[in-house]
C-alpha cells in the first residue's frame, strides 16, 4: 500500500494481491451483513465499520494473513475455542490468507463487538477512538 492515501474500502482491496483482496472481501461481506447499519470508513489507513459515532471493528490486509482489530480481552474469552485456531495477540485476532474465511466467526465478532460498546456506553465507558 505503501504512503498511498486510499479513500474506500474498494480502493484499499484493490491496493492488495488477488489473493488476499478476494479474502477481503468476504470479511467485508461478512462484516457489512452483521452490520447492516455502520458505515464503512477510512480509519489509521484501514477499513472501519462507524456505528453510532463509534467504530466497531477494522480489519487489514497483509502479505500473508489478515487481521481484525480491536480484539478486547472480552472478545477473545467469549470466543476462545473459535479462535484457538489464529494468531491472537494484543488486541488482534490474525486469520490466515491460505485458509478459507472462518464466515460465522467474522460476523459473530462484529456482532460481539457492538454489543461490547453498547454495554462501553452504559457503564460509562466512553468511546473507541478512531
Amino acid at each position: 500500500m505503501g504512503k498511498v492515501d486510499l479513500q474506500s474500502i474498494d480502493e484499499y482491496i484493490a491496493s492488495k494481491s488477488d489473493e488476499a483482496a478476494a479474502q477481503l472481501e468476504v470479511v467485508r461481506r461478512m462484516i457489512r451483513k452483521a452490520l447492516p447499519k455502520a458505515e464503512e470508513t477510512i480509519s489509521y489507513k484501514m477499513p472501519a465499520y462507524r456505528q453510532d459515532g463509534e467504530v466497531v471493528l477494522y480489519f487489514a490486509g497483509w502479505k500473508h494473513h489478515y487481521s481484525l482489530y480491536p480484539a478486547s480481552a472480552r472478545l477473545v474469552d467469549a470466543f476462545k475455542d473459535e479462535l484457538a485456531p489464529y494468531e491472537v495477540s494484543k488486541g488482534t485476532i490474525r486469520f490466515p490468507l491460505s485458509e478459507a474465511v472462518p464466515k460465522k466467526l467474522i460476523g459473530d465478532i462484529a456482532k460481539f463487538r457492538l454489543v461490547e460498546l453498547g454495554d462501553r456506553r452504559i457503564l460509562g465507558g466512553g468511546k473507541v477512538r478512531g
